[in-house]
């Protein structure tokens, strides 16, 4: 019985930890290196939106509490800069296509 136990004990744990999220902060995205950070979109941000100004595709990300706007050049194909924030002005640009 104790064998049996401990089995269902190991099996439950490792369930529990698969399913654990890791919450991160603005403060600790931005302690972050730019490899980091990308790597950090990748793995947990959702996509929300893409607006294109002067050739650059700013795609935008949710990461828990904040957001991380990617500055993408398609034609070097490259990253070419991060913004991480909460709020602002920057969101305003993506309600273009909302109507009420």
């Amino acid at each position: 019985m104790l064998k049996t136990y401990l089995i269902f004990k190991i099996i439950t744990s490792v369930t529990i930890a698969s399913e654990i999220t890791i919450l991160m902060t603005l403060y600790e995205f931005n302690l972050l290196n730019e490899s980091d950070q990308c790597q950090t979109v990748w793995d947990n941000g959702t996509y929300l939106d893409v607006v294109t100004q002067d050739g650059i595709k700013m795609v935008l990300y949710a990461i828990d509490k904040f957001f991380v706007e990617v500055h993408y050049d398609s034609e070097s194909n490259k990253i070419v800069g991060l913004k991480s924030f909460k709020h602002g002005q920057i969101l305003d640009k993506y309600s273009g296509d909302i109507t009420f």
